[in-house]
């Protein structure tokens, strides 16, 4: 097929477009694990297709993001299948906050130069987060930018589109006093506050390799590289047969940003300081960098990936649920009548 698309001059420049067709070809395998029954297009083609199916009044979600500094770590550790599900993640765990299923995703890498086996190690990541996500891996692009990037690092982002039937959007309008908090752990820092924790920890300059007690023997790299929780499936599993009011998911800005983006005015969210099981990842950076516990929780998860508010006849059969789906929720605070969207006490 590309036997003859070849320029000695764009190689000579740094771009080598065999390389681009090697990588395709290696990502092959890992795409076809993501097929879903709405794919309409192969790779390779100018657009993926998606049939929408039949969704009675269809409302399209849409979530678009990257890893950031995390992939420091990855070019640090020389371990790139597994950032792909943190940008897989990024995106379906913001499109889940509405009740939308997500569909399908496209990634974007950049690369210093092509090395087609990393790149496709690169999408391999990215397909198992389609894979958990339940999404279809319909298309990308892979950009060889030499003199813009290094040759040993790239960028990767990507976004996911998903559906949800107009009735079904999630409406924290029913939000009371009462309802209950409930927390749905992370695995981790996640994908954010990276540029402080690679302050914090000077990592270019310590060794992240060495297995260490305080993280239960696993070193500090691959503590750091443990990739996003993806919480589509359980979260769909407790929207089938529970009334959700509200999801945040914490990245970025921590709880003090993002569990006030899902309250409604006059209402706020109490939370239980006790009842966080805060992960040893998160008491080492505290320690190290002597950080505040203000700053801690206003900007990393704590151990809490996701909250949920539903009402409180309803947190027994909500906690039922989501651990038969694999999360080890609990009840972390109420809602309350307030002027202050977040409380932690």
């Amino acid at each position: 097929m590309h036997e003859k698309s070849f320029s000695e001059s764009y190689k000579a420049a740094g771009v080598d477009i065999t390389a681009g067709y090697k990588a395709v070809e290696l990502m092959k395998s890992h795409i076809k694990r993501t097929m879903t029954e709405g794919v309409c297009s192969d790779i390779g083609g100018f657009g993926g297709l998606f049939e929408l199916g039949k969704v009675k009044n269809p409302v399209l979600v849409s979530g678009t993001d990257g890893v950031g500094t995390k992939l420091k770590m990855a070019f640090l550790m020389d371990k790139h299948d597994t950032v792909g599900i943190d940008c897989v993640a990024m995106c379906v765990n913001d499109v889940i906050c509405s009740g939308a299923k997500p569909l399908f995703f496209l990634d974007y890498v950049a690369v210093g130069k092509n090395v087609p086996e990393r790149v496709a190690s690169i999408v391999s990541g990215v397909a198992e987060g389609c894979v958990q996500s339940g999404c279809a891996l319909i298309g990308g692009e892979t950009a060889e930018m030499p003199g813009f990037y290094p040759v040993d690092e790239y960028d990767l982002a990507g976004f996911a589109v998903g559906v949800v039937d107009k009735k079904k959007i999630l409406n924290n309008k029913t939000m009371k006093e009462g309802d209950v908090v409930i927390a749905l752990p992370s695995t981790g820092v996640h994908s954010n506050g990276f540029s402080l924790v690679r302050k914090v920890f000077d990592v270019e300059k310590t060794d992240i390799k060495t297995p260490m007690e305080e993280l239960g023997g696993k070193s500090l790299g691959e503590t750091l590289l443990t990739p996003t929780r993806i919480y589509v499936k359980s979260i769909l599993a407790l929207i089938e047969k529970v009334k959700v009011k509200a999801i945040s998911h914490i990245t970025g800005g921590g709880f003090y940003e993002n569990i006030p983006r899902s309250i409604p005015d006059g209402f706020g969210a109490k939370i239980d300081r006790k009842s966080i099981k805060v992960l040893p990842i998160f008491d080492l950076i505290q320690k190290t960098g002597n950080i505040s516990e203000r700053d801690m929780f206003n900007t990393f998860n704590m151990g809490v990936g996701m909250s949920v508010v539903v009402g409180k006849d309803d947190a027994n059969k909500a906690l039922e649920i989501l651990r038969a789906n694999g999360e080890d929720a609990y009840v972390i605070g109420e809602i309350v009548k307030s002027e202050n969207k977040i409380e932690i006490v």
